[in-house]
Order: structure tokens, then C-alpha cells, then sequence
């Protein structure tokens, strides 16, 4: 018999009548001269009605409840509401400088780029993986619209749906994750940082108990809610001029998100000119991997070194100027969602 939740009644005939008029199905009922307990079932949730039970009152979250309704033992029945409802939309200027680590999902440090996070609209995370060896992780996929990681520092193995093999990330490296696509970290050679950056905030995380990587079909070009796999090494793509004295190192996640997001690697040195910009979309943030750089935008100016991050509200004009020879910045944009 499969698992169930345990529910006292003290009217079992008119409570299996209210829960099957909300879409659940009958399974079990016994004794049949007198019954005392009754299984039904919907939507994956087994509830086992029991008139000699002791639990205590609880509440049953149904999907499309025909009406709010209440069980003889005082057990209320609810329409289940989406767990991670839409976000809002409320950009500021964020000019991050170190902050604090939190241990976030399979023991991973996590420092928040964005502590508002736009209002709930996009998450920035700085991630960090100390002590070499496999990680905790788990076959799992995300709802989300946009997601993408980006290797800071060190190495990481990870393995993806329909991408054959595990492979390993290195610093310089990009992944974009399609919504849904199932995947797993594997390992790292310790020191691992990574700049993860996903939309919306806030989305669920679904483990796979069943699901197996790495598949044994590969699909390449697999269409993940209109979204594919992509992969840049750093040593495979090439620097070209980004105007004003920069260069930079394109990704494929704009091709490959159909126009949502854009990722890039900039360039300068001591001699290049302002590199400007502007925004209407849902994120504009730079990121310093190396040097420092200094950043102008409504007349202010922020002095920005190694790890130091900015993130740039909607329709306003940012200058960025070199300062040292070695300077690179990540540069991640992500238009705005349609209403």
C-alpha cells in the first residue's frame, strides 16, 4: 500500500462525499459492514481517513477545489496556491563590496549580489565550493526563465540532459541551464567560485529520485521551453572589439535564449575609453573578475575592485572606464518579462 497522511473523521460517509465532489477518488474502504476508514487519492496525495484516529486536525491544500470546505473532525480543505508566485518588478542601483556567506543548497556558500533581487524578478549569487571532492548534489531541474552560471574560479564537473558526458567547467567557462533540464554537480577540485544568476529570485527546485545522468540519448540542440543547452570555454572563443579601446569575449546565450538574455566578458586597459550602456530590460550587472575598474552613472562615481559587483536600474546611462591594464568584467543582461 502506498504512503499516506493520516486524517481523523467522525462522520466518514459525508467526508468521503465532500472530498470526492473536490477530485478524489475512492481507493479503500474497510470493514464493509461498518466502515472506520476510507483511502482516497488525487493529484499524487494519498489521504487515509480513520475514525479511531488521534492526529490532529490539519489541512489538505487541493488542486482546483471545487469549494472551501471543512471535514466532520475539523479538517479544512484549501485551493493549493502557486508556492512561487509571479514576481513583481522593482529595480535599484546596487553597488555590492564583499557581504556576507551563507550555506545554501548541497553545502554551497552562497553571497547575494542583490539582496532585493529586483523585486523577486532576478537573483545574483556569488557561489563558492571550499574542500575538493564530490558534492552533495542530486539529479534536479529548476523552474525558471533564465539561468546561467558562470565559472570564477577553479574547476567544477557537471552533467546535463541530453549533453552526453559529464564534463568539467573552468574558470573562464559559461553554462547556460534551459528551463527544466535536469542536471547534477558532481565534484569540484576545491576553491570553486561561480557567479550564478537566474530568473525569477525565487523557483522551485524539483529533485528526480528516478532519473539517471548522464542520458543515453544526447540531443544537442533539444528545445527546453524554447530554450537550449550552451556551453562556452573560454579558451574556444575569441576576443573582438567591443568599441572605445574594449574587447570582448561573447557567449551563445543570447542565440541560445531567443533574445532573453545576453552574457559577455569585457576587456580594457588604462587606455580605453568610456564604455557606455543603457537598460530597459529586467538586469543589467558587471561584475569585476580581474583589475579594477571605476563606473560613472547619474553623475556619481564607484570605485570597483576584484569581486565588486554593480547592478544598474532601467533607463539609466552607465560609463565604464578602465583603470588598470588587466581589468575584465562580466557583463550579464536580461530583458524585461512581459507582463
Amino acid at each position: 500500500m502506498s504512503s499516506a497522511v493520516e486524517l481523523p473523521s467522525s462522520d466518514l460517509t459525508a467526508d468521503i462525499s465532500v472530498l470526492e465532489k473536490n477530485g478524489f477518488r475512492l481507493d479503500v474502504i474497510f470493514p464493509a459492514d461498518a466502515p472506520r476508514v476510507a483511502e482516497l487519492s488525487a493529484d499524487g496525495i494519498r489521504l487515509r481517513l480513520d475514525t479511531t484516529s488521534t492526529a490532529s486536525a490539519s489541512t489538505v491544500l487541493v488542486n482546483g477545489l471545487a469549494e472551501a470546505s471543512t471535514l466532520s473532525a475539523g479538517v479544512e480543505l484549501r485551493e493549493r496556491e502557486e508556492v512561487f508566485p509571479p514576481s513583481g518588478f522593482s529595480d535599484e542601483f546596487v553597488h555590492m563590496q564583499g557581504g556576507e556567506w551563507g550555506v545554501g543548497r548541497a553545502g554551497m556558500h552562497y553571497r547575494d549580489l542583490i539582496p532585493k533581487r529586483h523585486g523577486g524578478r532576478v537573483i545574483a549569487s556569488h557561489i563558492r565550493i571550499s574542500e575538493p571532492g564530490p558534492v552533495p548534489d542530486y539529479v534536479h531541474h529548476h523552474d525558471i526563465r533564465f539561468q546561467m552560471i558562470y565559472c570564477r574560479r577553479g574547476r567544477v564537473e557537471v552533467v546535463y540532459e541530453d549533453q552526453g558526458d559529464s564534463f568539467w567547467m573552468t574558470e573562464g567557462d559559461c553554462v547556460l541551464q534551459p528551463p527544466n533540464i535536469r542536471h547534477r554537480v558532481l565534484a569540484s577540485d576545491g576553491g570553486l567560485e561561480v557567479v550564478e544568476i537566474a530568473s525569477p529570485a525565487e523557483h522551485p527546485t524539483y529533485i528526480e529520485h528516478e532519473f539517471e545522468l548522464p542520458t543515453a540519448t544526447i540531443d544537442t540542440e533539444r528545445n527546453f521551453g524554447g530554450q537550449r543547452f550552451s556551453f562556452d570555454r573560454a579558451d574556444d572563443t575569441e576576443w573582438t572589439n567591443a568599441g572605445s579601446g574594449w574587447q570582448q569575449r561573447a557567449t551563445g546565450i543570447e542565440e541560445a535564449t531567443g533574445g532573453i538574455a545576453s552574457v559577455r566578458v569585457l576587456r580594457g586597459s588604462g587606455e580605453s575609453e568610456p564604455l557606455s550602456g543603457t537598460h530597459d530590460g529586467d538586469l543589467c550587472l558587471l561584475f569585476v573578475l580581474t583589475g579594477s575598474a571605476t563606473i560613472t552613472r547619474s553623475g556619481v562615481t564607484h570605485d570597483l575592485g576584484i569581486d565588486d559587483s554593480i547592478a544598474v536600474p532601467r533607463d539609466e546611462a552607465w560609463s565604464l572606464v578602465a583603470v588598470t591594464d588587466d581589468v575584465t568584467v562580466l557583463h550579464v543582461a536580461i530583458t524585461a518579462e512581459e507582463a
